[in-house]
């Protein structure tokens, strides 16, 4: 990782240094002992400094919450009983390498800790592929119901556009009895899926697929195509907050409207899916150009806790 400095921050090598010993009753490594300092630091550090929340958190106190906890190896859901516990000083070194990393370089709190979570599962991730954030994981803890009637009765799901693997080992759980096939143009992307499906000891159920959206599929169908592509406009991609630059771009743009995977995924998924199978596709807030690109389309927009217009559903027969 790259060092950062902060004019607060003495460097590793002071403790050797007795001319430097004044500048050790100082400063936050000196100044700050327990979690509690630490979290009070961070969630100002994170305010004035205006550090967006977009990967899984709301806002700059669970922000700090997670990236304290997951440095210290703690659990990130029990904040309460290390409120008060004393930060050694060699951890203390590494905490704030890592605040200042969230905040002078803008990286996002996944790639510092390697790690982001999707409800219960958690996923290992790096700047080559971008961090799990889905409307899908809710929709998925239901079993997909009500468009699913019977999850064990699913043979054959797809995900497009993988990136680490998250949709499809959510997947993998909530049909027990599918196979699972999993595609994405980055082979990169596909490199951190296969530590994520290791992990989980999915190697049997979860092929994962180089290629361009079907283009590696021909003459394959499947019961469930769910897709979490790129769908930033160009417009947005110009306005992105500094923490989504460090995600890979292919990911995050897809051409002036956004709709550039969106248009190939509706012109081939019929080919790909049985009778009476679904596709899925989440994009954002995208609604209203959707809607007007394909107007003859008789889109299902499902509800989640983050809007009731961010993932449409057709069946094969609407394509």
């Amino acid at each position: 990782m790259p060092e950062t400095h902060h004019d607060d921050a003495p460097d590793h090598d002071l403790d050797q240094n007795p001319d430097h010993e004044h500048e050790h009753e100082h400063g936050p490594l000196a100044e700050l002992v327990t979690v509690r300092d630490w979290l009070r630091y961070a969630v100002t550090r994170f305010n004035r400094a205006g550090v967006f929340c977009g990967h899984g958190v709301h806002d700059s106190f669970d922000e700090a919450v997670w990236l304290i906890l997951g440095s210290l190896a703690l659990p990130l859901d029990r904040l309460e009983p290390f409120m008060d516990a004393c930060i050694p000083s060699e951890e203390r070194i590494a905490l704030l390498e890592a605040i200042e990393q969230r905040v002078d370089e803008r990286i996002p709190t996944a790639y510092i800790l390697g790690e982001a979570w999707l409800g219960d599962f958690r996923f290992t991730v790096d700047p080559r592929v971008i961090v799990p954030r889905s409307f899908f994981a809710e929709l998925l803890e239901d079993g997909f119901a009500p468009w699913v009637d019977d999850p064990e009765a699913v043979a054959s799901v797809l995900d497009l556009c993988t990136g680490s693997g998250c949709l499809a080992i959510l997947m993998a759980h909530v049909f027990s009895n599918a196979e699972v096939c999993a595609v994405d143009l980055s082979e990169d992307a596909l490199e951190v899926a296969r530590i994520n499906v290791a992990d989980y000891g999915l190697e049997d159920r979860i092929e994962l697929v180089h290629g361009d959206v079907f283009e590696a599929l021909e003459g394959r169908r499947f019961d469930l195509i769910l897709s979490n592509p790129p769908y930033v406009t160009a417009e947005a991609m110009d306005a992105l907050p500094p923490e989504y630059l460090h995600e890979p771009q292919m990911a995050l743009a897809s051409g002036e409207d956004g709709l550039d995977v969106v248009r190939r995924l509706l012109a081939e998924a019929a080919e790909h899916l049985n009778p009476g199978g679904i596709l899925a596709v989440e994009i954002g807030h995208n609604r209203e150009i959707v809607e007007a690109a394909f107007p003859d389309l008789p889109f299902q927009w499902l509800s989640t806790r983050g809007g009731d217009d961010m993932v449409f559903l057709l069946r094969r027969e609407d394509l």
